[in-house]
C-alpha cells in the first residue's frame, strides 16, 4: 500500500465563475496545514478549469480534468483532449467515471483508450471502476470490478502512470456507503489482482469514492489498501472538504 494519501475533488456538472472562491479557500486551508504526505486535487468543469488552475498555481493544490477525448484534435465538437487539458497546468484526469459509463455508454476499451491519451500528455489518468447495486447483490461485484480493470488499463502503463478509483455505483451520490469490510474486500481483490501485472503494484494508488464525506472519511481512509478518496458533493464546501483532507493527515502522520 502506498504510503500517502491522495484526495481528490469532483466538482462534477456544478460551479460559476464565483467558485473560484472555493478553490482559494481549500488552496489557503492546504497551505496552513502544510500536508507532507497527503496531495490535494480539484477537478473543476471544463469551464472552470483555467481559472482554477490559474487560483491554484505555485500553490499546494494540483487541478485535473473530469474527462478527456482520445485523440489530440480533430473533428470532435465539444470534446476537450488530454493536450488542451495539460497546456492547462493539470496533473489528473478522470476516466471512466460511472456517470460517464451510464450516461455515455462508455465501455472499458474506450476508458483505456483515454487513458493511453492522457498517459502521452504527461497526465495521471485516474481509471474509475465500480459495480452497479445488481451485480452486488447477485455476488458479481469483485468479478465486475476486475473486468473492468484489465479492460481499461492502457498497454504498457507503469505503476507511477495511474490511480484507480473503486466507487460502487449504488454509493454515488445516495448518502449509502459501502461497509468497511466491502471496502477492505474490494481494494484488497485490486491489489492482489494487479499484483502479477505490475511488478511494484503496491505504489499504485487506490482510491475509494462513494458518499465519502467529513463524518466517515477517517475511518474509510483507515482500512487497508485505501491510499485516499475520490471525494463528490462533500468537495463543494471548503470546510467539509477540508475535513477529509486532515483525516488523511492525520492517519499518515
Amino acid at each position: 500500500m502506498a504510503n500517502s494519501k491522495l484526495i481528490i475533488g469532483n466538482w462534477k456538472m456544478n460551479g460559476s465563475l464565483g467558485s473560484a472562491e472555493l478553490a482559494n479557500a481549500i488552496a489557503l486551508a492546504v497551505k496552513t496545514l502544510d500536508p507532507v504526505n497527503v496531495e490535494v486535487v480539484i477537478c473543476p468543469p471544463f469551464t472552470l478549469l483555467s481559472l482554477v488552475g490559474q487560483i491554484l498555481n505555485e500553490s499546494d493544490v494540483h487541478f485535473g480534468a473530469q474527462d478527456c477525448h482520445t485523440a489530440v484534435s480533430g473533428a470532435h465538437t465539444g470534446d476537450v483532449s488530454a493536450l488542451m487539458v495539460a497546456e492547462l497546468g493539470a496533473k489528473y484526469v478522470l476516466v471512466g467515471h460511472s456517470e460517464r459509463r451510464a450516461n455515455h455508454n462508455e465501455q472499458s476499451e474506450l476508458i483505456a483508450q483515454k487513458a493511453q491519451a492522457a498517459i502521452s500528455e504527461g497526465l495521471k489518468p485516474v481509471i474509475c471502476v465500480g459495480e452497479t447495486e445488481g451485480e452486488r447483490l447477485s455476488g458479481e461485484a469483485i468479478k465486475t470490478v476486475l473486468s473492468q480493470i484489465d479492460n481499461s488499463l492502457p498497454i504498457g502503463c507503469n505503476e507511477e502512470q495511474i490511480v484507480i478509483a473503486y466507487e460502487p455505483v449504488w454509493a454515488i451520490g445516495t448518502g449509502r456507503v459501502a461497509s468497511n469490510d466491502d471496502i477492505k474486500e474490494m481494494h484488497e481483490a485490486i491489489r492482489n489482482h494487479l499484483g502479477p501485472k505490475f511488478p511494484r503494484a503496491d505504489k499504485i494508488k487506490l482510491l475509494y469514492g462513494g458518499s465519502v464525506n467529513a463524518s466517515n472519511a477517517e475511518q474509510i481512509l483507515a482500512v487497508s489498501n485505501v491510499d485516499g478518496a475520490l471525494v463528490g458533493g462533500a468537495s463543494l464546501k471548503a470546510q467539509d472538504f477540508m475535513k477529509i483532507v486532515e483525516a488523511a493527515i492525520s492517519i499518515v502522520g
